[in-house]
């Protein structure tokens, strides 16, 4: 019994023993330490902040510094500029065509639209929306109308442009536009490269009328129109169908009301165009001063609103001027018979 016991631990040390024997034939795995590679990036991890996507903030951050690459070696949009100090001279633009729907205007997300500062704005319920005042402009702004190297044309807005009616004082008040003769359903077209900012009616004056914002800093109103093919947002070429020539809202007969206005003010197309031949006169035009001189002498201008009773005795003592001076700056004679709420200029 006790060989039997003996045998058998003999038995278990050697089989110890060879298991020790075999696992030392596999060599011990080190695991390095990767901390001192992994500890940058880990760092950086930690340092990632999440944010929800801000809307707002991009919509705003877009109006000044949209896609800085395609503008980096002509115009920098990250710097706060005057109007004086950028160049209209490049015509380098890339339209997204993203529209956003925001209450009942539409704010749209192009480069062009948003690249100058003064045209950041967008409005499509009201023709002027810069708040521009002639009287603070004293330099001279360069404007291209167009570049063929780049593929920007121009077109006039009708076939045919005989002029009916110019830019300036008629009927004893400020003619904005230049009167286009046409029969009603002709054709109308795009003046220039751009975008539809505003499709509307107006009963009193423009009828049916669109304005279109330009590439080149401009925009172009067509007024008494018989139907409107375009929509807002929609983007135009030079020369595109925009609408149908008419004679609704004041009108006396079929024409075009054509306005070309720079930061929301009108001023004569004639200095643009030659109606006559058919043609543009230059690729250039330079807005000056004395360019919106009867807009700055308007707003300088005092009227006084007839009441009943009052007669232009009563009117010209009231401000300290004579009679004749009042018949003088109304374009009325002594025997003109007021009518109650009539705007009488009295300086």
């Amino acid at each position: 019994m006790r060989y039997s016991i003996l045998f058998v631990v003999f038995c278990l040390n050697l089989s110890i023993g060879a298991l020790n024997a075999n696992a030392q034939i596999f060599p011990k795995i080190i695991k390095k330490n990767n901390t001192t590679q992994s500890t940058g990036a880990s760092q950086e991890r930690r340092n990632i902040e999440l944010r929800a996507f801000d809307q707002e903030s991009y919509l705003r951050t877009l109006s000044s510094v949209t896609d800085s690459i395609i503008f980096e070696n002509n115009v920098n949009l990250g710097r706060v500029r005057s109007i004086i100090s950028e160049d209209q001279n490049i015509m380098i633009w890339a339209p997204t065509n993203q529209l956003i729907k925001v209450s009942e205007q539409i704010q749209i997300d192009s480069i062009w639209v948003t690249a100058f500062e003064y045209y950041s704005s967008w409005d499509s319920n009201k023709i002027d929306i810069y708040n521009f005042d002639p009287k603070n402009f004293k330099d001279t702004v360069n404007i291209q109308l167009y570049d063929e190297f780049f593929g920007y044309d121009w077109k006039m807005p009708l076939e045919t442009t005989s002029v009916t009616s110019p830019y300036g004082y008629r009927w004893r008040k400020w003619h904005y536009g230049t009167d286009l003769d046409l029969e009603t359903g002709d054709p109308v077209y795009s003046g220039f490269d751009g975008i539809v900012r505003i499709k509307s009616y107006d009963r009193y004056g423009y009828g049916y009328y669109i304005v279109i914002r330009h590439k080149n800093g401009l925009e172009t109103l067509y007024g008494h129109l018989s139907k409107q093919l375009v929509d807002i947002g929609q983007e135009v070429k030079a020369g595109d169908l925009i609408a149908k020539g008419g004679n609704t809202g004041r009108s006396t007969g079929s024409h075009l009301h054509y306005e070309l206005r720079y930061r929301g003010l009108a001023f004569d197309a004639q200095n643009v165009y030659d109606f006559a031949d058919n043609k543009i006169l230059g690729q250039n035009y330079l807005i000056t001063p004395s360019l919106f001189g009867n807009i700055v002498q308007a707003r300088t201008n005092a009227y006084h609103k007839v009441r009943k009773g009052e007669n232009l005795g009563s009117i010209s003592r009231k401000y300290g001027v004579s009679v004749s001076a009042l018949t003088r700056l109304n374009d009325i004679s002594t025997r003109t018979i007021l009518r109650i709420g009539q705007n009488l200029r009295v300086r």
